[in-house]
């Protein structure tokens, strides 16, 4: 009827569910006028977004967009195979690898290290010395970072960006890399009365968010094992809470992949970057409603000093 409507656009190539999660969190104060605009959004993402009410056009024809006197749904529509082979392999070169994902984690966790010489930087991300120059490289050739040429003027420009890159990419690139295990406790409340840091470990995930948010009761539980404390403490806790190994366990031990020698004593949690995404690949809708808390609490921001 020849209204118009305005939108805000997120552009971003689309293929995993736990990207719709983040974009949804990460730009939830736009509200309706957040619109998705993607190379292609399949039957089963188009889906996704309705049920997280993200609104979104693809370049097929597909689209999902509400307002008053206003509604459009368009799922289904087919993309000529090969159109985009040219920006998948752009944006896997951009998305960084393992080693990558963890210099940014140091950076994004620790601001002060964008900075710092390179062999505190590769201490905190657990790196090889000439890997930090590289990764820097990267966020230069992406205009994530300026400066560089001087001392102390290196500058993060898109915080925001870089986190909603390395919660997407964390669960598949890095994660897998972490020799996960699976146990199970006799007890399903062992946990809470445990102090865990004494086995150089720290909470993860769902017990990470209700400690920090005091909003969801944890179903499983994951637990990031630092290695300078190594195979003892591990054996220890396991067989002091009588924990056993179980492919199906819902306890899930992962190897940390970060040292901030600076956190003495050892928090009991991981930093919230990793807790939400954790939380964010599970697609739990308990989980994703706290991860939302906890983007706004702790990650929407775009100042490095958050």
């Amino acid at each position: 009827n020849g209204q118009r409507y305005g939108y805000i656009a997120e552009i971003k190539r689309i293929d995993r569910f736990a990207t719709l999660a983040d974009i949804k969190n990460q730009y939830t104060r736009y509200g309706d006028q957040l619109l998705l605009v993607a190379p292609r959004v399949t039957t089963e993402l188009a889906e996704k977004c309705r049920e997280l009410d993200l609104q979104f056009i693809d370049t097929a024809g597909n689209a999902y967009m509400h307002g008053p006197g206003l509604f459009v749904l368009v799922k289904g529509q087919r993309f000529i195979e090969g159109e985009d082979i040219q920006l998948a392999e752009q944006q896997g070169k951009r998305a960084g690898t393992a080693t990558n994902l963890r210099v940014f984690f140091a950076l994004l966790c620790k601001p002060e290290l964008l900075n710092a010489p390179y062999r505190e930087i590769n201490q905190a991300a657990g790196v090889a010395l000439g890997t930090v120059g590289w990764a820097f490289n990267d966020l230069n050739a992406r205009g994530l970072i300026t400066g560089g040429k001087g001392k102390g003027d290196r500058v993060l420009l898109e915080r925001l960006r870089l986190v909603q890159e390395w919660v997407t990419n964390y669960p598949i690139k890095l994660r897998p890399k972490l020799n996960p295990r699976k146990f199970r406790a006799p007890k399903t409340d062992w946990w809470k009365k445990v102090d865990i840091t004494k086995y150089g470990v720290q909470w993860g995930a769902e017990v990470d968010a209700e400690k920090l948010t005091a909003y969801l009761r944890p179903h499983a539980l994951t637990i990031y094992l630092h290695k300078e404390q190594g195979q003892k403490n591990l054996t220890r806790m396991v067989a002091e809470h009588k924990l056993r190994a179980d492919p199906q366990g819902d306890i899930e031990i992962l190897d940390a992949f970060w040292d901030f020698q600076d956190e003495e004593p050892m928090p009991e949690t991981v930093p919230p970057l990793l807790v939400y995404a954790d939380l964010i690949a599970t697609l739990d809708p308990r989980n994703l409603e706290a991860a939302k808390l906890i983007h706004e609490k702790y990650l929407a921001t775009n100042d490095t000093q958050a």
